[in-house]
């Protein structure tokens, strides 16, 4: 298996910008094992989909909103999308020692501006 096994195309008006107002409205792809047929349907239909014995696995992780903008002294714009949090508090070194490999002065880009 190939990571580009999981490749498609995804038209950005289909990718979600807000929840669903209620949740079980969300939409649901199928996939018909045998067939091959897609079929478009509400997370609520999920339960007409398990069979006894069948194994759901529920991601309940959040999205945070991780991108921050800047701008370099030297006027260039920079954007930093935080992977994850750790800690009580966070703590910048890792992201700064990664930065350390692209910018001269990584300290400039996390400077307030």
């Amino acid at each position: 298996m190939r990571l580009s096994d999981f490749d498609y195309a995804l038209p950005p008006e289909l990718i979600a910008q807000h929840p669903a107002g209620e949740r079980a409205a969300s939409r649901l792809l199928h996939l018909d094992g045998k067939s091959g047929a897609l079929e478009d349907l509400a997370f609520r239909d999920i339960v007409r989909l398990l069979a006894p014995g069948d194994l759901l696995v529920v991601n309940d992780t959040r999205v945070i909103k991780a991108r921050l903008r800047g701008r370099k002294d030297s006027g260039g714009e920079v954007e930093v999308l935080v992977e994850r949090v750790s800690g009580q508090a966070p703590n910048p070194a890792p992201l700064i020692r990664s930065l350390a490999n692209r910018y001269r002065n990584p300290a400039e880009v996390l400077g307030s501006h």
